[in-house]
């Protein structure tokens, strides 16, 4: 289904003028007729005239319906008879075939994003679903046919996934989209909002399972067959770009663009949360050892090679390696030492 805007009909002011002219001319002709009725009696003529003049103010409301208004970043897709006639994307005022119908089969249905606001006055009672909340029909008569060509953001619901690990995760992103082709937003899928949200979803599991919460060994999340440092935590800008193309891949007949796309919740599944916790504390731990091994290594080093230089002291290596010994508890030690002082002799 190709997009055809209709930009030519911006004559509805002079639409409405002339429907103002045609309804005063049915009023007057209304009591022209009645005075000379009661005038002149049953005239042909007049009678005539009176019931055409009440047939013209009757009917008159249906040259109304064709009166469409248009603001900036709307749009209407108008329908004649089911088939397709154009889509008015430009402002302004339009008079079209008042039997032409607004189609928006997304109108009625609101996700948790900007722009599907809940409006008191119309008592719409939302039903939230896997972070989107659809709206009975019925419940919105005054719904408007408008499609927006805004740029939306929409906030899907938090996902629990498994990482290329096996690890549940839990995880949420918000895309920024809009409309650019009205025409197959509204023929091609039956409804483009709630094909968005399903198809970020489908997305988003198929880009996070191929990424490690955190770095790990013997892990390819290029796809080039060597293992890489790529993960959630590490990689997130990778991650939603490859997320952002996919779901642009996926939602392109349907006349959706998306815009961006970034990750707004990332963490453990609580069922492992408290376990990962530990590991990445007991990593911590044996990293800080690490360093503090490595550090007083380096210090004792230093010690031995300055007494030597200095010819301070000469020890054999029984005393070398009881000095060595000492010297790495106290500076690899949680506690301070408690020095024992040898007063006698030597050793």
């Amino acid at each position: 289904m190709k997009e055809k805007v209709i930009s030519s009909k911006k004559h509805g002011m002079t639409a409405l003028c002339l429907i103002i002219l045609y309804y005063i001319a049915g009023i007057l002709g209304i009591i022209f007729s009645a005075m000379q009725l009661d005038a002149n009696g049953a005239v042909p003529l007049f009678v005539a005239t009176l019931v055409v003049s009440i047939i013209v103010v009757s009917i008159g409301w249906i040259p109304l319906l064709g009166l469409k208004v248009v603001g900036p970043q709307e749009a209407l897709v108008l329908t004649l008879f089911g088939k397709y006639v154009g889509t008015l994307k430009e402002e302004g005022f339009y008079y079209v075939n008042p039997f032409c119908v607004s189609v928006n089969p997304a109108a009625t249905t609101h996700l948790s994003q900007s722009g599907d606001v809940r409006t008191e006055g119309h008592g719409i009672a939302s039903a939230l679903t896997k972070g989107n909340a659809s709206l009975d029909g019925s419940a919105m008569n005054a719904t408007s046919k408008k499609i927006s060509l805004k740029a939306m953001t929409l906030n899907n619901s938090r996902q629990k996934i498994n990482d290329v690990l096996g690890n549940p995760i839990e995880i949420g992103i918000a895309v920024i989209w809009h409309v650019t082709d009205t025409a197959k937003a509204v023929f091609t899928v039956d409804n483009y909002k709630e094909y968005l949200s399903l198809q970020c979803d489908a997305a988003l599991r198929n880009i996070i399972k191929l990424y490690p919460y955190d770095t790990a060994p013997n892990v390819d999340t290029t796809g080039d067959g060597k293992a890489d440092d790529g993960s959630l935590r590490g990689s997130s800008e990778i991650v939603v770009s490859r997320i952002r193309s996919e779901i642009q891949k996926n939602v392109e007949d349907a006349g959706i663009e998306v815009m961006d796309a970034r990750i707004t919740y990332l963490a453990y599944a609580p069922e492992i949360a408290q376990a990962m916790l530990q590991r990445q504390q007991a990593s911590a731990v044996v990293d800080a050892r690490k360093l503090i091994v490595d550090g007083a290594v380096g210090m004792v080093e230093m010690a031995l090679d300055r007494l030597k230089e200095g010819d301070v002291i000469d020890l054999d290596e029984e005393r070398k390696a009881a000095m060595v010994s000492n010297l790495l508890v106290v500076l690899c030690g949680n506690h301070d030492a408690q020095p024992i002082v040898n007063s006698g002799s030597l050793y």
